[in-house]
């Protein structure tokens, strides 16, 4: 039986390139996500994930999905997915790690095999979209 984990994620593109970050002792980028609460909205979970990892105030009145994935999970036993809501919204404050996060990076296409298998998907959605530069 396969497991699926849910997830909602926050796709920001500054200048062609895809917000992503990377937590402490992990070596692939990953979009800014978060599971929800249980019976907890999307936008009010990524809206809290965001402030808390990345000290952005997003505006849940502007949480719009745009694109869900699903992809083999990280480091979780074979079969494992996971199912991302990926959305836009808008915000406020400038991406800054937190304490949780090592590191943030706006990557373009070409840096796929830097991220986790469900960047990777919403990377190659992007660019074949025109939204993402290619190198």
């Amino acid at each position: 039986m396969t497991e699926v984990i849910e997830k909602v994620a926050w796709i920001h593109l500054d200048r062609g390139r895809l917000l992503v970050a990377r937590s402490h002792g992990r070596e692939q980028f990953y979009l800014p996500d978060s599971k929800p609460e249980p019976a907890e909205p999307l936008a009010q979970t990524l809206v809290r994930e965001i402030r808390e990892e990345l000290g952005v105030a997003l505006d849940a009145s502007t949480v719009t999905p745009v694109l869900t994935v699903e992809a083999p999970a990280d480091g979780k036993p074979a079969g494992t997915v996971v199912r991302t809501v990926c959305c836009t919204a808008g915000h406020t404050g400038r991406p800054t790690p937190s304490s949780e996060i090592a590191e943030i990076a706006r990557i373009a296409h070409a840096d796929g095999r830097r991220v986790s298998a469900t960047t990777r998907k919403v990377l190659d959605h992007l660019a074949a979209g025109g939204q993402l530069l290619r190198g």
